[in-house]
């Protein structure tokens, strides 16, 4: 079961947003994924509680940020529930999309997960809704994903197959380039993988 600890940063200016603690295993149902994230200071900022189905649908969403929640799940496309800080407002929204998506790194595995790509896959467009810290507003995107390159690594542990995707914003052309191993992220815009206390799970 990984276990480790994600730098955050803001992408244009590299600005320090934070670090994220997970730990994430496949399951019974396909996979999960739960973190906490703390700001620079050690304060606490918010969780990520998200399981997969085996074909990489979300079975169930749990996020927290700055009092505000949403819950959400695979469900006539995209369904979920976010309430406000006081617990008193609660929205209801339902999109024909395939993925939530966010800042936590949990996402970029999980839509790797339900894409499935090969090298020879060709690019891959897929709707996600991403929910915006702090307030965690949905915003509808579409995305293009490619897997253009996997190779293996040697390790102490065996070989590790690291896969490289480049992903695009389709409404800004945006190209940026994310690298995974299994369920865990090495590298990518805004995130650095700090530290790993056990090897990733396979892809």
């Amino acid at each position: 079961m990984p276990r480790g600890r994600y730098s955050l940063h803001d992408v244009h200016d590299h600005t320090p947003l934070g670090e994220e603690h997970f730990h994430c295993a496949p399951g019974p149902s396909g996979w999960r994924y739960i973190s906490q994230t703390t700001a620079p200071s050690g304060s606490h900022l918010g969780s990520v509680d998200l399981t997969l189905d085996e074909l990489g649908r979300p079975l169930r969403l749990e996020l927290h940020s700055a009092d505000w929640q949403v819950r959400g799940a695979a469900l006539e496309g995209l369904t979920w529930v976010r309430t406000d800080p006081t617990g008193t407002h609660a929205t209801e929204g339902n999109v024909r999309a395939h993925a939530f998506n966010g800042t936590s790194p949990a996402f970029l595995v999980a839509t790797a997960r339900l894409l499935r790509l090969t090298p020879a896959s060709p690019e891959t467009r897929v709707r996600v809704v991403t929910f915006t810290d702090p307030v965690l507003a949905p915003r509808t995107l579409d995305q293009s994903w490619a897997l253009v390159n996997s190779e293996a690594h040697p390790t102490d542990n065996g070989p590790l197959t690291v896969d490289e995707y480049q992903v695009s914003a389709l409404d800004t052309g945006e190209r940026h380039t994310i690298h995974l191993a299994g369920d865990v992220v090495l590298a990518a815009p805004g995130i650095e993988l700090e530290d790993l206390e056990s090897p990733p799970s396979d892809r």
